[in-house]
């Protein structure tokens, strides 16, 4: 296995800069290509619903961060990590602070109505996973061997309950 990856599983922060750029490229998208008032019909419940998805992201992402904190280990998605942690969120999604942010963008976009942040977020979480997932796994079998192995076939990688063996 490529000792860099040991190392660390990225050079670039990838899933904070994807999460930012999905917002920036929505408001951009929307100011060249205006789409008005297109999900405004689906009225108060549309912006209800996109709160309590924006809050459960925010509540995964929050979660998964003091999981991270109590266990001593690194959060930066560029730096190695220090400590294989299943427990709390991290027994229901092998990546909780992405599916937060993904949920948090997701329910931004309805509670904002806005259809290019539906899109851009969904682009943004095929990113992370193509860039930052990936790498993060490797990065997590080569540091924590078998014990990544057992906890992968345990969790899934974006959400689920944990299958037993």
């Amino acid at each position: 296995m490529n000792d860099d990856i040991r190392q660390r599983p990225n050079r670039i922060p990838w899933p904070p800069i994807l999460a930012v750029g999905a917002v920036l490229a929505a408001w951009v998208l929307e100011a060249v290509l205006p789409t008005g008032e297109m999900l405004a019909g689906a009225g108060r419940w549309t912006r209800v619903t996109g709160i309590l998805v924006a809050a459960t992201g925010l509540g995964f992402d929050l979660a998964a961060m003091l999981t991270m904190h109590r266990a001593r280990t690194n959060i930066l998605p560029h730096r190695a990590a220090g400590h294989l942690v299943t427990n709390g969120v991290f027994a229901l999604s092998r990546n909780p602070i992405y599916l937060g942010n993904t949920l948090l963008l997701l329910g931004l976009a309805l509670a904002l109505h806005s259809p290019w942040l539906l899109v851009t977020a969904l682009v943004a979480a095929v990113l992370v996973n193509q860039l930052a997932i990936k790498r993060e796994e490797r990065h997590l079998a080569a540091r924590f061997g078998t014990l990544f192995a057992q906890y992968r076939q345990r969790v899934p990688r974006w959400f689920g309950f944990p299958r037993r063996r």
